[in-house]
């Protein structure tokens, strides 16, 4: 039961970590989509930006962290799980 929770979870999260992303490719200056943005800022921002911290863009350019967050998310939720 507690496992299906936390793998529930870690899901959702990286849906909205996804969406999130897609977004960013998205001008979003007013109206509905920026106000989802910020939302979508608000809950992803302070989790990714741990990535951000440690993996510099490749070519000054392309971000990865996103990428990385979401696998480390992922095989920790797994992790976690086999713990239990």
């Amino acid at each position: 039961m507690l496992s299906r929770l936390i793998i529930s979870l870690a899901d959702a999260y990286s849906m909205i970590i996804f969406v999130y992303v897609l977004l960013s490719w998205v001008p979003t200056d007013r109206g509905l989509l920026a106000d989802i943005n910020r939302v979508l800022s608000r809950l992803c921002d302070p989790y990714l930006n741990l990535f951000k911290k440690l993996i510099p863009p490749i070519g000054g350019m392309v971000d990865i962290t996103p990428i990385i967050a979401l696998l480390v998310l992922q095989f920790g939720a797994q992790l976690l799980v086999r713990l239990l």
